[in-house]
């Protein structure tokens, strides 16, 4: 069997809502979600949900290799790429390619991926993420008891601009948890997405934590800042989660050896060989790993095989235009399937006509940054604005 070409897909994720987080809100709530599916000489293709930036440059080190080889190909593909830079969207690139090739190989073995990984139990333990920086209270209460009503008990909000708005809504979505049945303790974790210094992650840390019980804090300051997350969790009583921005175990490394994390986090968009290279390096320093994505299909998979996965986003309910999920959400948890491969179809008729949905990257009012005071400035109906707090 042959790798023989692939294609190069566009959808949109259609969310029915603003979302967004401290660096910006996606107003209409329409997104795009690039696929790449890869083709074999034998008929058989796999389906990687990721970036394809640069992918004929990655593709040239897997044309005509034979696709079951997938861990060999993925290191051929860095090498491939990493003289000019693999990280950011090239590194998803890779990781959308890989994906792929897990899929052939576990349908050329009849299986589904978390069976041929040596995963044992098909529940994958989720937690709900709606990427809820834009909602007003109203809203956000109704999107965690529609999570709830799926069995989830333990949430992670978008923050960081306001800490009593921040501390108001943690305590609306505890006590939503808390009435679906999820115990006087659901999980609460937040999410500031790089946004704060170290003092300032310390300081607002600390207020929370006198009236909330934080699972942990996630991205509290650049992605890159070992000594700073180090700062972090020394001076608080949560975990610090991060590792979702960080491309390749080189960038890993040196958070996890100065004990700079506790909860060791990477993107699905990365791909299932880098996911399992991570868990394996976290694992090694008795440090559990956390899947995160929109559509994380492929990590779920993976994480059944990785002793030390803790638990694993849930974000959209829906999947994107034209792609069907073989798996079910329920009793707090992706229910993976028996479908071979990942179990994800493509319509690609309908990836075609949701052409017309597709964002323009460079339009006026998709992609809405706060203002100076933290405010996120959406579209009025005339020139002028409205800001968050006035549309609440």
């Amino acid at each position: 069997m042959r790798i023989t070409g692939f294609r190069a897909l566009t959808t949109v994720q259609e969310w029915g809502r603003p979302i967004g987080d401290a660096n910006g809100v996606h107003a209409d709530g329409v997104v795009r979600m690039p696929i790449v599916v890869v083709e074999t000489d034998e008929g058989v293709t796999g389906v990687g949900l990721g970036s394809h930036v640069l992918a004929e440059t990655v593709f040239a080190a897997l044309e005509g290799e034979d696709p079951r080889g997938v861990t060999a190909l993925y290191d051929r593909m860095l090498r491939r790429m990493f003289k000019a830079g693999h990280a950011g969207a090239v590194f998803g690139t890779i990781g959308a390619f890989d994906t792929a090739l897990w899929d052939i190989k576990a349908q050329l073995a009849g299986e589904p991926l978390w069976r041929l990984l040596g995963g044992r139990d098909r529940r994958v333990p989720a937690y709900a993420s709606g990427l809820d920086i834009a909602l007003d209270d109203d809203e956000l209460a109704g999107l965690y008891r529609t999570y709830a009503g799926h069995g989830l008990r333990a949430a992670k909000l978008k923050g960081g601009l306001d800490i009593d708005r921040d501390r108001r809504r943690l305590g609306l979505v505890r006590d939503v948890l808390v009435e679906a049945g999820g115990g006087d303790r659901p999980g609460l974790m937040l999410d500031v997405n790089e946004n704060w210094t170290r003092k300032q992650a310390v300081r607002h840390i600390g207020e929370l934590e006198r009236t909330l019980d934080l699972t942990w804090i996630e991205e509290p300051v650049r992605r890159w800042d070992v000594d700073g997350h180090a700062a972090v969790g020394r001076g608080v009583r949560a975990s610090v989660a991060t590792g979702e921005n960080l491309t390749g175990l080189e960038q890993h490394r040196p958070l996890i050896t100065a004990g700079a994390v506790d909860i060791v986090q990477t993107a699905a968009g990365w791909g299932v060989t880098h996911f399992l290279r991570v868990a394996a390096l976290a694992h090694a320093h008795d440090l559990p790993v956390s899947p995160i994505g929109t559509t994380p299909v492929g990590l779920a998979h993976a994480a059944t095989a990785v002793p030390n996965h803790l638990v694993t986003e849930l974000q959209d309910l829906r999947p994107p235009l034209g792609v069907s999920l073989a798996h079910e959400i329920g009793d707090g948890a992706f229910i993976l399937s028996d479908s071979p491969g990942l179990g994800i179809r493509l319509d690609e008729a309908a990836i075609a006509a949701a052409g017309h949905r597709l964002p323009d990257p460079g339009s006026d009012g998709t992609h809405i940054r706060p203002d100076r005071a933290g405010h996120y400035l959406f579209p009025a109906s005339g020139n002028g604005h409205r800001t968050a707090a006035e549309l609440t």
